[in-house]
Protein backbone atom coordinates (compact mmCIF):
# COMPACT_ATOMS: atom_id res chain seq x y z
CA UNK A 1 0.00 0.00 0.00
CA UNK A 2 1.41 3.68 -0.97
CA UNK A 3 -0.45 6.52 0.19
CA UNK A 4 -0.35 9.39 -2.46
CA UNK A 5 -0.08 12.57 -2.11
CA UNK A 6 -3.42 13.46 -2.17
CA UNK A 7 -4.31 11.04 1.28
CA UNK A 8 -1.27 12.84 2.89
CA UNK A 9 -2.91 16.19 1.92
CA UNK A 10 -6.26 15.13 2.86
CA UNK A 11 -4.74 14.50 6.42
CA UNK A 12 -2.78 17.52 6.82
CA UNK A 13 -6.08 19.32 5.88
CA UNK A 14 -8.27 17.77 8.31
CA UNK A 15 -5.87 18.10 11.20
CA UNK A 16 -6.01 21.83 9.59
CA UNK A 17 -9.61 21.79 10.26
CA UNK A 18 -10.00 20.12 13.33
CA UNK A 19 -7.60 22.83 14.64
CA UNK A 20 -9.51 25.28 13.38
CA UNK A 21 -12.87 24.03 14.41
CA UNK A 22 -14.08 27.04 16.84
CA UNK A 23 -13.72 29.24 13.81
CA UNK A 24 -16.49 28.06 11.54
CA UNK A 25 -16.21 27.58 7.57
CA UNK A 26 -12.92 27.98 6.50
CA UNK A 27 -12.39 29.69 3.20
CA UNK A 28 -10.18 27.24 0.74
CA UNK A 29 -7.51 30.13 0.21
CA UNK A 30 -6.87 30.26 3.89
CA UNK A 31 -6.67 26.27 4.45
CA UNK A 32 -4.02 26.15 0.85
CA UNK A 33 -2.09 28.84 2.79
CA UNK A 34 -1.43 27.37 5.66
CA UNK A 35 -0.47 23.80 4.12
CA UNK A 36 1.10 24.98 1.25
CA UNK A 37 -1.39 23.51 -1.18
CA UNK A 38 -2.02 24.43 -4.05
CA UNK A 39 -5.68 25.76 -4.45
CA UNK A 40 -6.68 24.24 -7.25
CA UNK A 41 -4.98 20.75 -5.92
CA UNK A 42 -6.72 21.66 -2.59
CA UNK A 43 -10.05 21.64 -4.41
CA UNK A 44 -9.99 18.67 -5.38
CA UNK A 45 -8.72 17.08 -2.18
CA UNK A 46 -11.86 18.91 -0.61
CA UNK A 47 -14.66 17.40 -3.33
CA UNK A 48 -13.50 14.26 -2.38
CA UNK A 49 -13.86 14.89 1.12
CA UNK A 50 -17.45 16.42 1.07
CA UNK A 51 -18.36 13.68 -1.60
CA UNK A 52 -18.10 11.30 1.20
CA UNK A 53 -19.70 13.26 4.31
CA UNK A 54 -16.47 14.15 6.03
CA UNK A 55 -16.47 18.16 5.15
CA UNK A 56 -19.13 20.17 4.73
CA UNK A 57 -19.05 22.81 2.41
CA UNK A 58 -20.91 26.48 2.45
CA UNK A 59 -20.55 28.44 -0.60
CA UNK A 60 -21.09 32.59 -0.89
CA UNK A 61 -18.98 35.62 0.87
CA UNK A 62 -18.58 33.73 4.67
CA UNK A 63 -18.38 30.17 2.98
CA UNK A 64 -15.95 27.52 3.08
CA UNK A 65 -15.31 24.12 4.56
CA UNK A 66 -15.68 22.72 8.36
CA UNK A 67 -15.10 19.12 9.82
CA UNK A 68 -18.84 17.29 9.47
CA UNK A 69 -17.93 15.79 12.60
CA UNK A 70 -15.83 16.51 16.01
CA UNK A 71 -12.40 15.31 14.85
CA UNK A 72 -12.86 12.42 17.92
CA UNK A 73 -15.33 10.56 15.21
CA UNK A 74 -12.93 10.52 12.47
CA UNK A 75 -10.07 7.84 11.99
CA UNK A 76 -6.73 8.07 9.77
CA UNK A 77 -8.52 5.05 7.74
CA UNK A 78 -11.73 6.40 6.64
CA UNK A 79 -9.79 9.69 5.59
CA UNK A 80 -7.32 7.44 3.35
CA UNK A 81 -9.97 5.82 1.98
CA UNK A 82 -12.02 8.60 0.92
CA UNK A 83 -9.10 9.66 -1.23
CA UNK A 84 -7.44 6.72 -1.72
CA UNK A 85 -9.95 4.14 -2.32
CA UNK A 86 -9.36 0.59 -0.99
CA UNK A 87 -6.32 0.86 1.72
CA UNK A 88 -5.02 -2.82 -0.34
CA UNK A 89 -1.63 -3.93 0.41
CA UNK A 90 -1.94 -6.00 -2.94
CA UNK A 91 -2.80 -4.85 -6.28
CA UNK A 92 -5.79 -6.78 -7.50
CA UNK A 93 -7.53 -7.51 -3.73
CA UNK A 94 -10.50 -5.48 -5.29
CA UNK A 95 -11.07 -8.39 -7.02
CA UNK A 96 -11.53 -10.44 -4.41
CA UNK A 97 -12.76 -13.37 -6.20
CA UNK A 98 -10.01 -13.57 -9.11
CA UNK A 99 -7.00 -12.23 -6.45
CA UNK A 100 -7.74 -15.62 -4.64
CA UNK A 101 -7.74 -17.51 -8.54
CA UNK A 102 -4.00 -15.56 -8.81
CA UNK A 103 -2.78 -15.80 -5.55
CA UNK A 104 -3.96 -19.72 -4.41
CA UNK A 105 -1.08 -19.71 -1.81
CA UNK A 106 -0.76 -16.17 -0.42
CA UNK A 107 -4.34 -14.16 -0.71
CA UNK A 108 -5.16 -15.42 3.04
CA UNK A 109 -1.45 -14.11 3.84
CA UNK A 110 -2.31 -10.31 2.15
CA UNK A 111 -5.97 -10.47 3.09
CA UNK A 112 -4.50 -10.43 7.17
CA UNK A 113 -2.10 -7.87 6.36
CA UNK A 114 -5.02 -5.70 4.67
CA UNK A 115 -6.54 -6.59 7.86
CA UNK A 116 -3.82 -5.61 9.94
CA UNK A 117 -3.28 -2.49 8.30
CA UNK A 118 -7.25 -1.09 8.14
CA UNK A 119 -7.40 -1.71 12.14
CA UNK A 120 -4.48 0.06 12.38
CA UNK A 121 -5.20 2.97 10.54
CA UNK A 122 -9.27 2.65 11.89
CA UNK A 123 -7.61 3.41 15.05
CA UNK A 124 -5.76 6.49 15.15
CA UNK A 125 -8.37 9.64 15.40
CA UNK A 126 -7.74 12.84 13.88
CA UNK A 127 -7.94 13.87 16.78
CA UNK A 128 -5.08 11.85 18.02
CA UNK A 129 -2.99 13.87 15.32
CA UNK A 130 -3.43 17.18 16.81
CA UNK A 131 -2.54 16.11 20.51
CA UNK A 132 0.58 17.91 20.24
CA UNK A 133 1.25 16.46 23.94
CA UNK A 134 1.86 13.34 21.96
CA UNK A 135 5.77 12.66 20.29
CA UNK A 136 6.33 13.69 17.23
CA UNK A 137 2.86 16.03 16.82
CA UNK A 138 4.73 19.04 18.41
CA UNK A 139 5.25 20.65 14.87
CA UNK A 140 4.37 23.97 14.17
CA UNK A 141 1.39 24.26 11.33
Amino acid sequence: MLVSTKGRYALRVMIDLAEHEGDGFLPLRDIAARQAISDKYLESILKALVRDHLVSSLRGKNGGYKLARPAGDYTVGEVLRATEGQLAPASGMDEPERFRAEEPRCHEMWERLGGIINDYLDGIRISDLCATSLAGNDYVI
